[in-house]
């Protein structure tokens, strides 16, 4: 397959492996937060005798909907990630750890990879701002969105409804 590393018959020391990541890499993974992209990976695998370890250097661009006006984006990607491959039959789990049997010649990187471009992703998805600092979203949605919005002044005028349920609780006792 396309994302997988054969180790075995590689002499120990450093081996580099370089992936491109494409939008049909995304139709694999149903419902998640990225169908399309752009990543270059690349893939530092240093092999010892009893284990090995990788370090995962991710940069690219993916496609994603913002959170604010619920348009597409580009979104920039980059991150940098490491991990641990022990061999042998351990039903111990890390997130940083992975069991290979000792038998196995190679690994599949596909759900790691993936993993590691979610991971790469803020937490709060918006159109970034432009050079001049104006959002780059949807402005017809900002207006909406201005329109309905909770002012100050609305949230400190209480319901007297809320404030006879709140008194009931101290009635109780």
């Amino acid at each position: 397959m396309k994302y997988d590393v054969e180790f075995k018959g590689l002499k120990e020391g450093l081996h580099e492996f370089e992936f491109e990541v494409q939008d049909t890499f995304f139709e694999h993974f149903e419902q998640g937060l990225v169908n399309k992209g752009s990543i270059k990976v690349k893939v530092l695998l240093e092999k010892r005798s009893s284990y090995m370890k990788m370090f995962f250097g991710i940069k690219g661009h993916v496609q994603l909907v913002c959170d604010r006006c619920l348009e597409n984006y580009l979104q920039k990607v980059k991150g940098k990630y490491e991990l641990f491959i022990k061999f042998g039959e351990n039903d111990y789990e890390d997130d940083e750890i992975i069991w290979v049997l000792p038998e196995e010649h190679k690994i599949n990187l596909a759900q790691l990879i993936y993993e590691y471009i979610i991971l790469s992703l803020p937490m709060k998805q918006v159109h970034p701002d432009g050079k001049d600092g104006v959002s780059g979203c949807n402005e017809e949605m900002l207006k909406i969105l201005e329109e309905h919005k909770i002012r100050e002044e609305e949230k400190k005028t209480t319901d007297p409804r809320w404030s006879a349920l709140k008194n009931w609780n101290n009635n109780q006792n």
